[in-house]
């Protein structure tokens, strides 16, 4: 993002300073001292927020954000919501199994038991570790992040799979 005094230029469009000149399509080709000469200045806006947990407008003209966090009991019930709506569908996948176990008798296989067990541990671990946060802040830590290396920090979402 550039600007011009006061006003966002943008690269591969034309535009006219104060003093009427009009500058070409590809202006941003100029090196950064052409650049300053001519009054354009380089806008690194800032990071978006997470718009999970924030409400934001922006960037300005200045790249600056302005963000407020939401209501912190408001995101515990949506967010507990969803866990629930998930354990829900997760849960319905394998309702097969016991509908064919009460209609033929046939055992539920036992990796679909320990996996439906694990899904029930794991939504009300998510439900605890939110019910303890105390900040939106700490509601961001709870997210499911998995770096490069695939290491996993956070709870929220990290649902189990089901073995085979």
């Amino acid at each position: 993002m550039f600007k011009y005094k006061n006003k966002v230029i943008t690269p591969g469009k034309g535009w006219k300073d104060d003093e009427g000149v009009r500058h070409p399509r590809n202006w941003n080709i100029w090196s950064s001292a052409e650049k300053k000469e001519r009054g354009v200045v380089e806008i690194i806006p800032d990071t978006l927020p997470d718009s999970r947990l924030y409400d934001w407008s922006g960037p300005d003209i200045d790249g600056k954000i302005t963000s407020t966090a939401k209501d912190l009991d408001t995101l515990k019930i949506d967010i507990k919501i969803d866990i629930q709506d998930q354990q829900f569908i997760k849960l319905g996948l394998s309702d097969w199994a016991y509908i064919r176990h009460y209609d033929t008798g046939k055992d539920v296989p036992t990796n679909i038991e320990t996996w439906r067990n694990a899904i029930r541990t794991k939504a009300t671990e998510m439900e605890d570790a939110l019910a303890a946060c105390s900040s939106v802040e700490d509601i961001a830590k709870l997210w499911l992040v998995i770096d490069e290396d695939g290491n996993k920090s956070g709870v929220l979402y990290d649902w189990p799979e089901l073995e085979e």
